[in-house]
């Protein structure tokens, strides 16, 4: 299997990981979504420091802070910024009931993807490739003018997911290196945010923080750093593996999944809008799927003249 497919199918679990992520985070509705943000950080952190210990490479997270006279540390600075934007605007969409304006986000995001590849790395489409972006960008119009909602989660989700991916795409550092340096440079915010509940400085009650409070609730939380750490590895493995259009598109299995979750499991509201704009994605997707696969179809050996001849009239 080469690298591209690897790629490939790493996204994949990513998707189907994050697009269920959902369900999770209802879970800890009674949570402030900031401290929910907060322990997904530390135990983020916690999950990639111990793995790389153990592998004896934490002084790759050093260098990679320090790398090209310290401008490696401002770019993970900025990859962390945008990730941590995108987890609070989701985390805060699943606790107030606006886990639709979610996947839209994630609809628009691969547009924004298929965008920045064609501007930063000059990514040319087929003819069949652009109709299936056109096709994806007439669903996201679609949802948006048929639920009449306001898009500013959306954007925020999509414009911050897409920013992080074409960072991640540049990095230098593996994966797993470049992930963990993003949560060490947030989990200094995170535990000043986490004393903030403990000293009530928030306006809320000292000692109001949930970790510890009951059994399940600090469990849910340490998960979080698992939950957290897996995809956006195989995130960052894919993002290094494959074009900026094929992560577009394959991240539409992800809002696909949150919507699902979001009308099956939350209950809220399936309408026309959504059949025809799934439509017309999933057919975006057949398209740039077949175009994938005939270019990766192996072409027949040629075959010697002498033999060519015998079938030939």
């Amino acid at each position: 299997m080469n690298e591209a497919v690897k790629g490939f199918w790493a996204m994949v679990t990513t998707c189907v990981i994050w697009g269920l992520s959902g369900l999770y985070y209802k879970m800890l509705d009674g949570m402030p979504p900031i401290e929910v943000l907060a322990h997904r950080t530390l135990w983020s952190f916690l999950f990639f420091a111990v793995i790389l210990g153990l592998k004896g490479r934490l002084g790759e997270l050093w260098a990679a802070l320090a790398e090209r006279r310290g401008r490696g540390a401002l770019v993970i600075a900025t990859a962390a910024f945008m990730i941590s934007a995108n987890w609070f605007t989701f985390i805060w969409s699943v606790h107030f009931g606006h886990a639709v304006q979610a996947s839209l986000g994630y609809y628009i995001f691969p547009l924004v993807a298929v965008v920045l590849g064609l501007i930063v790395y000059r990514e040319a489409l087929s003819t069949r490739q652009w109709l299936a972006v056109a096709l994806a960008a007439t669903a996201v119009i679609v949802l948006t003018i048929g639920l009449g909602v306001a898009p500013w989660v959306s954007l925020i989700l999509a414009a911050t997911f897409g920013t992080y991916g074409l960072i991640k795409k540049g990095l230098r550092a593996g994966a797993m290196v470049s992930v963990c340096a993003e949560v060490l440079l947030l989990s200094p915010v995170a535990l000043i945010v986490l004393w903030g509940y403990h000293a009530g400085w928030w306006g809320s009650a000292p000692g109001a923080g949930h970790f510890g409070g009951d059994w399940k609730t600090t469990v849910l939380l340490i998960f979080s750093g698992p939950l957290t750490g897996t995809p956006l590895l195989l995130f960052a493995y894919a993002a290094q593996r494959v074009r900026m259009a094929t992560v577009g598109l394959v991240q539409y299995l992800n809002p696909t999944l949150q919507f699902a979750v979001a009308t099956l499991a939350f209950g809220e509201t399936v309408t026309i809008w959504h059949a025809i704009a799934l439509a017309l994605i999933w057919t975006a997707l057949a398209l740039y799927s077949s175009v994938n696969l005939k270019m990766r179809r192996p072409q027949p050996a040629a075959q010697p003249a002498t033999q060519r001849g015998l079938g030939e009239s």
